[in-house]
C-alpha cells in the first residue's frame, strides 16, 4: 500500500509532456521542428558545410601528385586544410600555425566568406535552440512543485528496487524483527510481516533468542569475493576466446598459452574454494553483555561490524546476508567505538580517544540501543585497562543498552561471566597446528592466550619458553589447561551436535519420502481398485448387452413362430369354412326334400 499511495500521489502533467516531446529528442538535443526559426538555421548550416567540404574535395582534387601529403581539418569550427610538407601549394590561403612536425594549417582565401557565413548560422543555431529551451522552462515553472515531486517519487522508487536487487543478488535471508522490549518473539511483538515463519521458536534448539543470525556474512568481504571470482572466470573466458582465435588464424603460442590458462582455471578453483568463512551469531535473550577474545586477525573486528552492518542493513529495509531464519531487534541506536580514535589535532592519544568515545556512547544510548566496543581497555597499563574495562562493561549491562558486544585481550575481562549472568563468553577459534586462526566463534568459552605456545612452535629458544611458562605462573597455566578442555569439549559438542543436526535432516528426509511413498502406493491402490469397478462394470455391460440382444433374438423367433401358427389357422379355418359349406350346399339338394343343414344342425348339438 506505501508504494501504491506514493504513486497515486504522483501528478504528471501530459500536456506538458507532449510539448517536451515535440521540442527535446531522445538524446536530449532540440528538435527541429521545435520552431520555424530553428529549422532555417539549421538547414543553411547544412548547405553551408556541404558547400565547404565540396571546395576541400575540389582543393585537395588539384593538389592530388605523388608527395602530395594534403588533407582536411576543422580548426575552432572552419574547415581548413592541413600540410604535412614545406612545398608551396596551388591555391593562395591564410597560415593559421606551422610547425615541422605537426605541419602548417592553411585556411584557403576561397573558403573564408563560406566559413564566415557558417559561423553566423551556427550562430543563429544556437539562438534559436536557447529560444525554444527558453520557452519550455517557462512552461516546466508552472509544473515545478508536480515534476520535483515527481523525481523524489522516482528516486524512492529506485532505491527501493535497488534495495532488492541487492537482497536477491547475495542471496540475503527476511529478517524477523521485534522491538527490544518484547523477547518473545510472539508475532504481535514482530514489526516484518511473515513474521511467524521465521521467529526465533522456529528453530530446533526452542530456545528464545535476542539476536540470531547463523552463517552471517560481512557484506564487503562476501561483495570483494564474488567479484574476484567474477573476475577471474571472466578471465578464464577471455583467455580460452584468445587461444580459439590464435588456433583459427593458425598463430602458434606454444604452452604459454595453456599454462596461463590452467593458472587462471587454478585460481578459479582457489576461489571457489576458500569462500568467506560466515560467523554464527547466536545471543540468548537473557545475556546483555558478549565479551568475544582471542587472538588478533581472528575475526573478532569483522564479528562486531557484521553485527553493526546487518542491523542497519535491517533498519534500511535490506535482506540480512545470513542464514534462515534470522532474528534481529529494531534498536533505536547503533554506536560503536571501533578503530584508532588517535587525533594530533585534538591532542587525543589512542586511550583519550577512546574513552571520550565511549563516554559519548554511554551518554546517548538507551535500553534500546546496540554498542559495540573494540579492544575494550586498550592503550593503557595493562591492569588499569583490564579495571576500567570491567567497570564500563557492567555499567553498559545494568542501564547503559539493550546488547553490548565488546572485543578484548584483557584475561580479567573473562570472569565477568561468572559474577554476572548478564554476561556471556565468546572467542575466535585458533588452529595451534596451523598456527592460523579459523575464524569460527566458540560460543561460552572464553579465550585463552596462545601468545607462549605458538612461540613454542616457531621454533623459540627453550629456556625462553620456559621462562616466560614460569613468569607466568601456574595458575595461569591450569586456567588455560581448562580452557583447553573447554574448547575441546565445545568442539566436540559442536561435532556432535552437527552429526545429530545431519541425521535429523536425513530422519526428515527419509520421513518425507515413506510419506510420498505411503501415498503413492495409496493412490495405487485406489487406481487398481477403480480399475477393477471399472473392469467390474464393463463386464456387466457387455453381459447385459449380451442378454438384451438374446432376448431381442428370442422374442423375434417367437413372434415369428407365431405369425406361422396364426397363419396356418387361418388357413385351416378358411379350408373348413369352405368345406361346411360345399357340404351345406349338397345337404339343400338331396332327395326326400329334407335340408341337409337342419339335419347337420342337430347332429352339431347332440355332439355337443
Amino acid at each position: 500500500m506505501p508504494l501504491t499511495q506514493m504513486l497515486l500521489d504522483a501528478v504528471v502533467s501530459r500536456s506538458f509532456v507532449k510539448t517536451a516531446q515535440l521540442m527535446i529528442d531522445e538524446d536530449g538535443s532540440v528538435k527541429d521542428s521545435a520552431s520555424s526559426e530553428l529549422r532555417r538555421s539549421r538547414d543553411q548550416v547544412r548547405v553551408l558545410e556541404q558547400k565547404l567540404y565540396q571546395l576541400m574535395d575540389k582543393l585537395l582534387g588539384q593538389e592530388k601528385n605523388e608527395t602530395s601529403t594534403l588533407e582536411m581539418c576543422i580548426v575552432n569550427g572552419r574547415c581548413c586544410i592541413k600540410v604535412m610538407t614545406d612545398r608551396s601549394t596551388i591555391f593562395d590561403g591564410l597560415l593559421l600555425s606551422s610547425g615541422s612536425r605537426a605541419g602548417s594549417i592553411l585556411e584557403p582565401i576561397a573558403a573564408v566568406p563560406l566559413n564566415d557565413e557558417l559561423q553566423r548560422a551556427r550562430a543563429l543555431v544556437i539562438k534559436a535552440e536557447e529560444e525554444v529551451l527558453s520557452k519550455l522552462a517557462d512552461k516546466m515553472l508552472a509544473e515545478i512543485d508536480d515534476i520535483q515531486n515527481l523525481l523524489q517519487i522516482i528516486i524512492r522508487l529506485d532505491v527501493i528496487t535497488a534495495r532488492a536487487k541487492y537482497s536477491l543478488a547475495y542471496d540475503g535471508t527476511f529478517p524477523d524483527i521485534y522491538m527490544p522490549n518484547h523477547i518473545g518473539g510472539e508475532p504481535s511483538d514482530s514489526l516484518s510481516q511473515g513474521a511467524t515463519t521465521s521467529s526465533a521458536s522456529s528453530h530446533p534448539s526452542r530456545r528464545n533468542w535476542k539476536l540470531y543470525m547463523p552463517k552471517s556474512y560481512h557484506p564487503l568481504l562476501l561483495k570483494r569475493h564474488l567479484e574476484d571470482l567474477h573476475n577471474a572466470k571472466k578471465d578464464v573466458v577471455d583467455a580460452t576466446a584468445e587461444i580459439r582465435r590464435n588456433l583459427l588464424g593458425k598463430h602458434i603460442e606454444g604452452n604459454d598459452g595453456d599454462a596461463r590458462l590452467a593458472s587462471m582455471k587454478l585460481r578459479v578453483s582457489e576461489l571457489e574454494k576458500n569462500y568467506p568463512v560466515p560467523v554464527d551469531l547466536m545471543i540468548t535473550e537473557n545475556t546483555n553483555v558478549l565479551v568475544i577474545t582471542g587472538p588478533n586477525t581472528g575475526g573478532k573486528t569483522i564479528s562486531l561490524k557484521t553485527v553493526g552492518l546487518a542491523s542497519l542493513m535491517t533498519k534500511t529495509g535490506l535482506y540480512v546476508l545470513a542464514s534462515e531464519p534470522v532474528k534481529i531487534p529494531w534498536f533505536d541506536g547503533i554506536y560503536a567505538d571501533i578503530g584508532d580514535e588517535q587525533s594530533l589535532t585534538q591532542s587525543l592519544s589512542t586511550f583519550s580517544g577512546h574513552l571520550r568515545q565511549i563516554g559519548a556512547i554511554r551518554s546517548q544510548s538507551t535500553h534500546k540501543s546496540l554498542v559495540l566496543l573494540d579492544e575494550v581497555g586498550a592503550g593503557t597499563n595493562p591492569l588499569e585497562g583490564a579495571a576500567l574495562g570491567m567497570s564500563i562493561l557492567e555499567s553498559f549491562a545494568e542501564t547503559g543498552s539493550f546488547l553490548t558486544i565488546a572485543t578484548t585481550h584483557h584475561g580479567e575481562l573473562k570472569m565477568l561471566k561468572y559474577r554476572n549472568d548478564a554476561f556471556e563468553n565468546a572467542c575466535v577459534e585458533f588452529d595451534e597446528l596451523s598456527l592460523k586462526p579459523t575464524y569460527k566463534i566458540l560460543w561460552g568459552v572464553p579465550g585463552r592466550s596462545n601468545a607462549i605456545n605458538i612461540a613454542e612452535r616457531l621454533g623459540l629458544n627453550f629456556v625462553i619458553v620456559d621462562g616466560a611458562r614460569k613468569l607466568l605462573g601456574t595458575a595461569n597455566a591450569e586456567i588455560n589447561e581448562v580452557i583447553v578442555d573447554m574448547e575441546r569439549f565445545k568442539q566436540s559438542f559442536q561435532e556432535h551436535l552437527q552429526e545429530a543436526e545431519h541425521y535429523l535432516m536425513l530422519s526428515k528426509e527419509l520421513r518425507e519420502s515413506l510419506l510420498v511413498a505411503k501415498k503413492k502406493i495409496a493412490d495405487h491402490a485406489v487406481k487398481l481398485k477403480n480399475r477393477k469397478t471399472r473392469a467390474v462394470l464393463d463386464s456387466a455391460s457387455v453381459a447385459r448387452s449380451l442378454l438384451r440382444s438374446k432376448l431381442l433374438q428370442q422374442q423375434l423367433q417367437f413372434r415369428e413362430s407365431s405369425e406361422v401358427e396364426s397363419e396356418k389357422g387361418r388357413v385351416v379355418s378358411s379350408r373348413q369354412s369352405a368345406e361346411d359349406l360345399e357340404q351345406s350346399k349338397s345337404c339343400d339338394i338331396s332327395p326326400g326334400g329334407r335340408s341337409l343343414s337342419s339335419e347337420a344342425s342337430k347332429a352339431a348339438g347332440v355332439g355337443g
